[in-house]
């Protein structure tokens, strides 16, 4: 079974999603989902994504995309994102991408799903998911949260099964 390849990120409705390589927002409930959604998984991220976070996530397969970073502890390195995807799928039947903006665009036109955290209010920032079309995507459930909506997107005209849980009932949004 090919492993799905889901994009995983939190946004503002102008697709902020960073700010001098920090996020630009202190939601501990988008970070616990974060967490419940990632444990148990590969998390593929960028160079600098990783140096952001300043560690290696716990409970993760940990892979970087990178060309200068050596060998770190807890972390498989790749060059590219095919050979990282490969790792992910190695391990197991989900990788989540998480970042940052070269990595998503990269990934953008292979991705699975994309499960976006949209954050709500407005925010300075330097960095911005890069544009998509909504278009492409089917979304497939969305649950409100406290200062952010949840929604998950499935590619049209893919096969993919939802990532998780089946859509949830209209009074559960």
């Amino acid at each position: 079974m090919e492993s799905q390849k889901i994009i995983l990120v939190a946004m503002t409705e102008d697709r902020l999603i960073g700010r001098e390589g920090r996020i630009p927002w202190h939601i501990p409930e988008e970070l616990q989902l974060f967490r419940e959604l990632t444990v148990g998984h590969a998390v593929l991220m960028g160079r600098r994504t990783f140096e952001s976070i300043g560690r290696p996530l716990p409970e993760r397969r940990n892979i970087v995309l990178s060309r200068t970073l050596g060998p770190t502890p807890g972390v498989i390195v790749c060059v590219d994102l095919r050979k990282g995807l490969a790792e992910g799928a190695a391990h197991g039947s989900k990788t989540f991408i998480i970042g940052g903006r070269q990595v998503y665009r990269e990934a953008l036109p292979i991705a699975d799903f994309m499960r976006i955290s949209w954050i709500s209010g407005h925010y300075a920032g330097d960095v911005y998911f890069p544009p998509f079309s909504l278009s492409d995507w089917e979304e497939i459930d969305s649950r409100d949260r406290t200062g952010f909506r949840h929604a998950t997107y499935r590619r049209r005209n893919g096969d993919a099964k939802h990532p998780d849980h089946p859509p949830c009932s209209p009074d559960l949004r």
